[in-house]
């Protein structure tokens, strides 16, 4: 067991406490006011919100399942649609894609981002697409009618999003982002030559605000973001029982509204995420110098010039991932998954029929994927500790590995 102080793989007490006076006060605010659900606080934190992610409409909503979604159905997305996403992230893209009525089917990563490689997206609308006689792009596969793509900005960095929505525009396909992961992340658009705030390249996005985020309520909340008024509208009405106004019903919605208390909090938070996704920056930049200089065998995290990472996630690869997370474990050092098991894999999916070998990047990088401590406090010092002892386990590995191959020379020495 190691000496050292611990270092947790993520810190959610420091920045609340650093807030708490600030925090507290809205939820005095709310308690001496009984304004709980709705009203000025979650209009405020919406506009504040949409001025962040420069778009015109920010929606609040109880989760980011419930943002994606209910950005799905307001973009026109229907029972028996097909939805493209990529089957290297969390359930709930999927989630909301079946619970929008949808059918979701996959396109493999590249391999450096781990994001939707725009050249599988183009493969699958060319060969396993066909157009029918109205018109309509058919999936040869469940014989449905394709309608949208969700990319999904992973771990905090942007899919490439200039071919996506070019093969969207070419195919008449609506693009909505998931960007639960990607909080103030940005994009160089070559096509418009500027940077995009990620939630703003799409028909509409989607985020997350659970706790753990860049952005993180004190409980479970989200949001979607979006320039067409009239998408913004439909949404609002989604999440508060299909309400024009109170008692008036356009159409049959859900219960996913945003709590006052959670946008205040959100509020408050969110005059201190450009500091803090900059020093994840910062984090970021220390990991990739210490990882290479280290020649340790484990591969940093990528990010490509049209993309400024905002890093929810650190993750690095590694061939022996077991070895190296319970190594770090001894030691004191938190370490993570995200994801281990692809979603075309998983039990759930099981009746879509795909099988293991179909999404060969995937496969192969969820099986090497390790996320390392990542959080706007952490220190250079502790960084140092985490490739230390990286450097540790990389050398053991070898002497070992060394022993196995030549046991006389290495009995030698």
């Amino acid at each position: 067991m190691s000496t050292h102080p611990s270092i947790p793989f993520l810190d959610l007490v420091t920045p609340h406490v650093e807030l708490e006076s600030e925090l507290t006060e809205v939820f005095q605010k709310a308690l001496r006011t009984a304004a709980f659900i709705g009203g000025p606080v979650v209009e405020d934190f919406e506009r504040a919100f949409a001025a962040f992610c420069e778009t015109k409409y920010s929606v609040g909503v109880s989760s980011g399942t419930d943002a994606l979604r209910f950005a799905l159905t307001a973009c026109g997305v229907k029972t028996g649609d097909v939805v493209v996403t990529v089957p290297n992230t969390f359930i709930a893209t999927t989630e909301a894609i079946s619970q929008a009525g949808a059918l979701p089917e996959f396109v493999d990563v590249d391999e450096e981002t781990y994001n939707m490689d725009p050249a599988k997206l183009r493969e699958y609308l060319e060969n396993q697409c066909a157009v029918d006689a109205s018109g309509r792009l058919i999936s040869k596969r469940s014989h449905r009618p394709v309608t949208a793509i969700i990319p999904v900005h992973l771990y905090g960095q942007t899919a490439d999003m200039d071919p996506i929505l070019e093969l969207a525009e070419r195919y008449g396909l609506v693009v909505i982002e998931d960007a639960c992961q990607a909080h103030g992340a940005e994009y160089f658009s070559r096509k418009h030559n500027r940077w995009m705030k990620a939630g703003s390249i799409g028909r509409a996005a989607a985020f997350s605000f659970y706790p753990g985020k860049n952005l993180g309520a004190c409980g479970e909340a989200g949001a979607a973001t979006t320039n067409d008024p009239e998408i913004a509208r439909h949404m609002k009405m989604l999440r508060d029982h299909g309400q024009a106004k109170k008692y008036y019903h356009d159409v049959e919605g859900y219960n996913g509204r945003l709590d006052a208390i959670q946008a205040g909090l959100l509020h408050v938070k969110l005059g201190h995420l450009a500091k803090w996704n900059a020093q994840r920056r910062e984090r970021a930049a220390e990991y990739g110098r210490l990882l290479q200089s280290a020649d340790c065998g484990v591969k940093p995290a990528y990010e490509p010039s049209w993309s400024k990472a905002v890093y929810h996630l650190y993750v690095v690869r590694t061939g022996d991932r077991e070895g190296l997370m319970n190594h770090l474990k001894e030691a004191g050092i938190g370490s993570a998954i995200h994801y281990p098991v692809p979603l075309h894999l998983q039990k759930a999916y099981s009746a879509l029929s795909y099988h293991g070998g179909d999404f060969p990047v995937t496969e192969k990088v969820s099986a090497e994927i390790v996320s390392l401590p990542m959080f706007p406090q952490l220190t250079a010092q502790q960084q140092g500790r985490v490739v230390e002892e990286i450097g540790k386990f990389t050398r053991t590995v070898r002497m070992r590995v060394d022993i196995e191959l030549h046991p006389a020379t290495a009995k030698r020495k």
